[in-house]
């Protein structure tokens, strides 16, 4: 009993020494956070760690009481100042008066809804892109949010996997370029500055890959696949400057993510040198027992934590769990102060410490309505729409459409306010969407009559139909007109015959290409299947509006359109944009960031595929090759792919030399001209394919575009610079080698129509 008193009274006599020694000036960040995790009790550095879901788990009173004890590091889904304000204040009357910071998804725009993540890949824009993660930080900002957990950088190359829509599609190359420039547009030059948030990349690692698409799902990878395809997005946007990672959901070669000491501490800490913040998914830690990898909460918690992550979302276990760990040994207190170190930091770079309500403001500056429609950067949202938007076909010349006569406007998301913002809208709200019919009624004006009829229903499935609508307790996600399907038709065919031409916006609703809403099919559902065919059947023009987050299997509907336009789901302005280039007002110069396969059972179709031994070649006979052969071979619509209203025509591939020495570079130059009648905008591509290797090699990889705007007639020379580092790879040991050999350059407008020539790197 002594000996207990004793220490406690060393014990107490130490922190006042400890809080008598001068705080180190704020400027020096290391000093700072050490002397502030030497005053921390166990209590409070467990609290530091748990980063908590405003909702029904906890009661808003309850948090501010758990903030003011210090048992909270942060939060998500509060997302206005004057909610976050008073769990501010509540941090600023715990001991040590350690800021809060207050996260939320914001994906692609969060007032403002731009396109979908593939959206914004299919721009392939960089500066528009740009223009998102600004645009969306500056918003998010305003709304007193310090971090974001995005940009979403999985590779995804199987489309039954419902969030397909959150990222930017099947490649490499392209993907790790957008992950920098949103990290870059949401941090701006510092995630201190007010007008900035931290971007939170994820999922790491490989969600994108799992098992046929399930969400939540198995991923089983080689180290070469993972160190080649799907392992640089994350890392481009680490280097890029983001704060921090949402650790995946699955686990990657029988080994969650969420308890993976190899992904987390070897590769990510050890082998990049990552500095940051991590997240766990929402859960995550507690699904360890689901995995069958944590026998109960307390190994979960302890799994977690010796993994390497930092923060718990959603926490329950690293609350109820960590102290007895510590006590025990069983996790050390240099692994706790680890974590606590990376979140210190995290909010260090956010400039909380300097500031903790440099977002939030002062009650007097309050918005008085933080949805109101001035708020809404509604020009940029348009602008970057239109560029979203790919054109799939374009028979005789069916598109652009004249503003005159009468136009039928059909279809089940022709007037579809919540689809327009599509999966992860944020804080946009339905009622700021321009739909495809508003938007067609401001174009036309009294130039032309517009008529309208809904068509058909999303689906015809009542048990889809109830899984969408499942989890939407304020609102339905998809609303059903009650009256038959044949009533729905007749109505459309009878709109149709009066019109000079139908445009019919079909597809799926945004709940269909969504978290947990993988598909077993990429058919457009029957019941707008039979809504086509009954127009089709009329002999009227039709053009069919594509809204999805996924590429969608539409062979059949290519065959009924005179046009078929992808516009994905295309945000607050999409409507307007989707006007804009149906009547020619904007040439389209969307590429597609994923391929479209002809079915479900070519899964997975990717440009970039491995050589193989046997491969199937077009117009030669496909026995005994890699094929199938109940239907034609390759994609519907290929990687890259695109068409506008001019004409595009790549000529004269030539390379400066044919052969590259190590630490050289080499040019390659191509002649671009437009012999359409309209100016226009289109992506030159540039593709590398290593000839002969140690380990075989995709047929070809992209490495380089340009986007350039061409008049009608001119013609330019694009100029690309080839490096021994793009034609390094991961070999079977993990060494990064560009290997001497015969390489071949590839330029194109998309990932099949190609130029090509050779050269040896020596």
């Amino acid at each position: 009993m002594k000996l207990s008193m004793l220490g406690l009274a060393m014990a107490l006599a130490s922190q006042a020494a400890l809080a008598a020694t001068p705080a180190p000036p704020l400027q020096d960040k290391q000093a700072f956070i050490e002397h502030l995790i030497q005053q921390m009790t166990l209590d409070e550095k467990i609290g530091q760690l748990r980063l908590i879901s405003i909702g029904p788990e906890m009661p808003h009173a309850k948090i501010r009481e758990e903030i003011a004890a210090g048992r909270i590091g942060g939060t998500f889904n509060s997302r206005t100042a004057p909610e976050n304000r008073p769990m501010q204040d509540a941090a600023m009357r715990s001991r040590l008066k350690i800021p809060m910071f207050f996260a939320y998804d914001v994906i692609h725009g969060n007032r403002t809804i731009f396109p979908i993540s593939l959206g914004l890949a299919a721009t392939w824009d960089m500066d528009a892109i740009a223009k998102v993660g600004r645009t969306s930080a500056i918003e998010a900002a305003a709304d007193s949010l310090d971090m974001t957990f995005a940009p979403m950088v999985d590779i995804a190359r199987d489309p039954r996997w419902g969030r397909t829509s959150e990222g930017f599609g099947e490649d490499t190359y392209l993907t790790s370029r957008i992950g920098q420039v949103m990290v870059k547009g949401f941090q701006g030059s510092s995630p201190a500055n007010p007008d900035s948030i931290m971007a939170i990349v994820k999922h790491f690692a490989l969600y994108g890959a799992v098992e046929g698409g399930r969400d939540y799902n198995t991923v089983d990878m080689s180290l070469p696949k993972m160190y080649n395809d799907y392992l640089p997005p994350y890392r481009a946007s680490l280097d890029a400057g983001a704060g921090g990672v949402m650790v995946a959901l699955n686990s990657i070669n029988g080994v969650p993510a969420t308890s993976n000491t190899w992904l987390m501490n070897d590769l990510l800490r050890g082998e990049w040198g990552f500095k940051g913040v991590t997240i766990s998914d929402h859960g995550a830690i507690q699904e360890l027992i689901r995995h069958g990898v944590a026998k109960d909460g307390r190994e979960a918690a302890k799994l977690a934590i010796k993994a390497g992550i930092d923060m718990s979302m959603n926490d329950s276990l690293y609350g109820e769990e960590l102290p007895g760990l510590v006590k025990s040994g069983e996790v050390t207190q240099a692994e706790l102060d680890q974590a606590v170190r990376e979140v210190l930091g995290a909010k260090y770079e956010m400039g909380l410490f300097k500031d903790p309500y440099v977002r939030i403001g002062k009650a007097e500056n309050d918005l008085k309505d933080y949805y109101a429609d001035a708020r809404l950067h509604r020009d940029a949202a348009r602008d970057v729409a239109r560029r979203s938007l790919v054109l799939l076909e374009n028979r005789k010349e069916t598109l652009p459409l004249k503003k005159a006569g009468t136009i039928a406007l059909v279809g089940p998301l022709a007037d579809a306010p919540i689809d327009m913002m599509g999966s992860w809208a944020a804080d946009g709200r339905p009622a700021h969407s321009v739909t495809v019919r508003e938007g067609l009624r401001r174009a036309v004006g009294d130039k032309a009559k517009l008529i309208y009829a809904k068509g058909s229903n999303v689906t015809g499935d009542k048990a889809m139909f109830d899984y969408l609508n499942f989890l939407n307790f304020d609102a339905p996600e998809i609303v059903d007109d009650l009256r038959p399907a044949a009533v729905l038709i007749d109505e459309a065919v009878k709109a149709a015959k009066q019109a000079d031409v139908v445009v019919a916006v079909v597809g799926e609703s945004r709940g269909m290409s969504h978290e947990s809403s993988s598909r077993t099919t990429l058919e457009i559902p029957a019941i707008q299947r039979d809504l086509i065919k009954a127009l089709k059947a009329t002999g009227k023009p039709l053009v069919l509006v594509l809204m999805n987050g996924r590429p969608l299997s539409i062979g059949w509907e290519r065959e009924q359109a005179d046009a078929l336009l992808e516009t994905w789901f295309s945000g607050t302005e999409g409507g307007n944009a989707i006007a804009d280039v149906l009547f020619g007002d904007y040439n389209p110069s969307g590429k597609l960031a994923i391929t479209f396969p002809r079915s479900v059972g070519q899964i997975p179709m990717y440009y970039n595929h491995l050589r193989i031994g046997r491969p199937f070649t077009p117009g030669k006979p496909g026995n005994y090759t890699s094929q199938y052969f109940e239907e034609p071979n390759g994609p519907l619509y290929p990687f890259g792919y695109g068409l506008s209203y001019s004409s595009f025509e790549v000529s004269g591939l030539q390379l400066a030399k044919n052969q590259l020495k190590r630490g050289d570079t080499l040019q390659a130059t191509v002649t671009v001209k437009n012999t359409g009648k309209r100016d226009g905008e289109t992506v030159v591509q540039l593709y590398l394919q290593d000839v002969s290797a140690s380990m075989s090699r995709p047929v070809k990889e992209l490495k380089n575009f340009q986007k350039l705007l061409l008049k009608a007639g001119e013609s330019r020379t694009v100029t690309f610079s080839i490096s021994e580092d793009d034609l390094k790879f991961y070999n079977g040991q993990l060494q990064r080698v560009a290997e001497p050999g015969q390489f071949n350059v590839q330029v194109g407008l998309d990932s099949e129509a190609v130029q090509q020539q050779s050269f040896e790197l020596l």
